[in-house]
């Protein structure tokens, strides 16, 4: 992870893709959004999504996994190259969350985060704010979700 004063504002990186499978959509389903156009095919194909789809909350969940896993995959790459790392704090909130199309069976979402503000922290220094909006893309280039995120990232001092 870098530090506050390496990240710039427009900085993206894509962090991975996920295919959303009729089994998967229906085990997250099952256990924390049992509503009935994310459990069965007819009743999708009969909703207003007109097919299976994957709840706005697996989606959200399947976007935190894949930018855990990237932010792990570049401690471990710094930690090879003998860089110091940077351990983030945690996050204060989120706003501006969008599910903007639904997310059908088969469908492959590629998530990408962008830094849109930073500042220093009033009440904690040596920490700075960093907001991202991560975002969800479907293989037909068609924004699904969208969420404007904050956390505390050291600074380097």
């Amino acid at each position: 992870m870098r530090f506050f004063e390496d990240m710039e504002v427009g900085q993206r990186r894509e962090v991975g893709s996920f295919t959303f499978t009729a089994e998967a959509i229906k085990k997250f389903a099952v256990q924390f959004d049992p509503q009935r156009f994310h459990l069965d095919e007819e009743e999708g194909r009969k909703s207003l999504f007109g097919g299976l789809a994957a709840s706005g909350w697996h989606v959200g969940s399947v976007c935190m996994s894949l930018l855990v896993a990237d932010a792990q995959r570049q401690m471990r790459e710094a930690t090879a190259r003998g860089e110091k790392i940077a351990v983030w704090g945690p996050s204060p909130g989120f706003r501006d969350l969008r599910w903007l199309k639904p997310v059908l069976a088969g469908d492959t979402i590629s998530f990408v985060s962008e830094v849109v503000s930073k500042r220093l922290s009033e009440s904690r220094p040596g920490w700075g704010i960093l907001e991202g909006r991560h975002t969800g893309t479907n293989q037909r280039g068609e924004l699904v979700y969208s969420l404007l995120a904050t956390a505390f990232v050291p600074r380097r001092g």
